[in-house]
């Protein structure tokens, strides 16, 4: 079981932060053909600094053979942080690392200067069929971090702090600290990523740090955010304005619970040069990172059929 943390009732934070805007998700088809749900980058939302993208994953139902996933790519810049909530997934790269993601386990892969990797569907999965559910967000690292060397944080659920107060709440801490947990996994720059569960009629105020940029992802029921209580429901993004050092959100409604991703973070207030699975800062850089994977300089991952002769 994850690590539970039992506390009363929280007081409400002065200076709630107000709502500037409200995004809905769109849908699009990543890696081996999987339909993703897409809040940003879109046409509407390049990105929301530090954080480069948010992809839902899912819920989808799979027969068996039809499971999909992401075969065999480069990252170089920035970090993939996968959060499976269903079903089961298999990582494996080309300084040959691996593991397998099982449900309510995270991973947060720091590309740093280069790694070839896939994300692909266990062998179970993929026999037999299921569900499968889950995240996967980016973050941006700063100019300093961009060519340290590959890392992963390959964390289970039970190491994960899960805060249960008792009266319809339930968050877990999987990045930066909340009412009271402290996460286990190691960030480069102050990130906030909680995944809150709200019974109708409940409602969770989080104290947050003045100078983050700020969003909750609703995926599941619906509810009210921010100082003025703004409706959002399953699928919209909610940008928070820098107006406050805390966040407010209420479940409405007596159906299903409201369930949110909270993510904050640092802006790096640094230049963004993006192409496909590569973030620096200049385009210089970015020609490079392609010159570095076409000459083999990030690996291959040994015996995939994907990138072997």
């Amino acid at each position: 079981m994850s690590t539970t943390v039992q506390l009363p009732d929280a007081a409400r934070t002065a200076g709630g932060r107000s709502v500037t805007r409200l995004v809905p998700s769109t849908r699009s088809r990543e890696g081996g053909g999987f339909i993703v749900r897409r809040p940003f980058p879109t046409a509407v939302l390049d990105h929301l600094d530090p954080f480069l993208l948010l992809d839902e994953m899912g819920p989808v139902d799979y027969a068996a053979g039809e499971a999909k996933g992401a075969p065999d790519h480069p990252h170089r810049g920035f970090e993939t942080v996968t959060y499976l909530l269903e079903g089961e997934m298999e990582h494996r790269d080309s300084a040959g690392n691996a593991g397998r993601l099982r449900p309510g386990d995270v991973q947060w892969m720091t590309a740093g200067a280069g790694v070839v990797h896939s994300e692909m569907p266990s062998a179970e999965v993929l026999s037999r069929g299921g569900r499968v559910h889950g995240f996967q967000l980016w973050v941006n690292l700063p100019r300093r971090d961009k060519m340290i060397a590959p890392r992963y944080q390959d964390t289970a659920s039970a190491r994960i702090p899960v805060v249960d107060r008792g009266d319809g709440v339930r968050v877990k801490v999987v990045a930066g600290e909340a009412l009271g947990a402290r996460a286990v996994i190691e960030t480069h720059t102050p990130i906030l990523y909680l995944h809150a569960t709200l019974q109708p009629g409940a409602r969770l105020t989080v104290p947050v740090r003045p100078s983050h940029n700020l969003f909750a992802f609703v995926f599941g029921g619906e509810g009210t955010f921010g100082a003025k209580d703004q409706p959002a429901r399953d699928g919209h993004l909610v940008i928070f304005a820098h107006d406050g050092e805390a966040v407010s959100l209420a479940a409405t409604g007596s159906g299903a619970p409201l369930d949110v991703l909270l993510v904050g973070g640092e802006p790096l207030l640094e230049p963004v040069a993006r192409y496909g699975p590569f973030v620096m800062n200049s385009e210089q850089e970015l020609v490079q990172a392609f010159e570095d994977f076409r000459s083999g300089r990030m690996g291959r991952i040994a015996g995939s059929p994907y990138t072997d002769e």
